[in-house]
């Protein structure tokens, strides 16, 4: 959050998703974090926090919504690359997943309502620090 923040997000969603390990979410300690480094920052709005949203919910209610939807996973199949994948400047909804990664199911559910799926490079990264290189990507981009 602290991080994403610093970089500029608009909005984070924590998202709850069949392999995630944490079933729950202090929103009261993230908005502490994200008020600090909003602060810190010198940025001039804070991002918005929502609450924790089942994925297919999640999903199912962003679908019309965003410019660009996007997935990022690390399972076998076609992905582009978000450096070439993401169109500037457009709204960028990122979908990253929990610590064991999307299921193919949640992948699919996702392509089916209209994300593409993307990589964040060749390598692994732990779930925050994908986040951290998507937002700073599509940054980077605009």
């Amino acid at each position: 959050m602290e991080k994403a923040t610093e970089i500029g997000i608009d909005e984070v969603t924590p998202i709850l998703c069949q392999r995630s390990e944490r079933k729950t979410v202090r929103l009261d300690r993230l908005e502490k974090i994200i008020l600090a480094a909003t602060k810190q920052s010198l940025k001039s709005y804070v991002p918005q926090l929502n609450p924790l949203t089942k994925l297919e919910d999640f999903i199912k209610k962003e679908a019309t919504e965003h410019t660009q939807k996007m997935i990022a996973h690390c399972n076998d199949g076609e992905k582009i690359a978000l450096k070439n994948a993401y169109q500037s400047p457009q709204n960028a909804l990122i979908l990253i997943g929990p610590e064991g990664d999307f299921s193919m199911e949640e992948v699919e559910l996702a392509v089916e309502n209209g994300f593409s799926t993307i990589g964040l490079g060749k390598e692994r990264l732990r779930t925050e620090t994908a986040g951290i290189v998507a937002c700073h990507t599509v940054n980077l981009l605009n």
